[in-house]
């Protein structure tokens, strides 16, 4: 294929680009305090965000990446924030399993109480996702607000999820969300700092499934 400039590209077959791409990261990381479990989520994060800072500032629990697969195995539900990691999720891997992603921000029950005590809905939603039932996943990243209320939940013992990944990006409270997660005793991957947004959620969540069917 000639795309008729100066530039030719090394392939244009998508296995071999992201293949490629791969070997760029591990050879550009370098040394890394990463588990071999662990480096497929930071992989495909740096791989989705072309951000190695971001990469090189995950946290995980201990059990993250084993509570992450055995919740998809078990078809266990996954929470998510916004539309868009609904919609970036390879939903396929999880269905198989029974799971399903949901996401309950613009549901007009929602909306309607979030208005009524002058609050966001990504704090309602939360409030409602709980009620699904324990040892979910929770994909936190838009909202700082909805992730401080999870924790709360969690503190207060009314939410029990299998793994919170939780990466807001944004300048109010995103940070210190995260910082609050990592003091939790349950399994979580987050990062430190400002970087996140959900495209890098779904990364993660992707790579989790996909060590799910393997």
């Amino acid at each position: 294929m000639d795309f008729k400039t100066d530039f030719k590209p090394l392939t244009v077959q998508p296995q071999e680009i992201e293949g490629k791409s791969f070997e760029m990261i591990t050879e550009e990381l370098g040394e890394h305090p990463f588990t071999a479990e662990q480096y497929p989520v930071v992989q495909r994060v740096i791989h989705a965000s072309a951000d190695f800072e971001l990469g090189r500032s995950m946290v995980f629990h201990p059990k993250a990446i084993e509570a992450g697969v055995a919740a998809i195995r078990a078809g266990q539900q996954v929470v998510a924030d916004v539309q868009m990691i609904q919609a970036g999720l390879s939903k396929d891997r999880i269905r198989q399993f029974g799971g399903d992603v949901h996401v309950y921000i613009s549901d007009p029950d929602v909306m309607e109480e979030a208005k009524r005590l002058n609050t966001t809905r990504a704090i309602i939603s939360m409030r409602k996702a709980i009620q699904a039932g324990e040892g979910g996943i929770y994909a936190i990243g838009n909202a700082p607000t909805a992730l401080l209320e999870l924790i709360r939940l969690v503190k207060e013992g009314a939410a029990k999820p299998g793994l919170v990944i939780g990466m807001p990006v944004g300048f109010v409270s995103a940070a210190e969300s995260k910082d609050e997660l990592r003091k939790l005793d349950i399994p979580f991957i987050t990062n430190i700092g400002r970087k996140g947004g959900s495209t890098i959620v779904v990364a993660a969540l992707n790579a989790i499934s996909l060590m799910a069917v393997r």
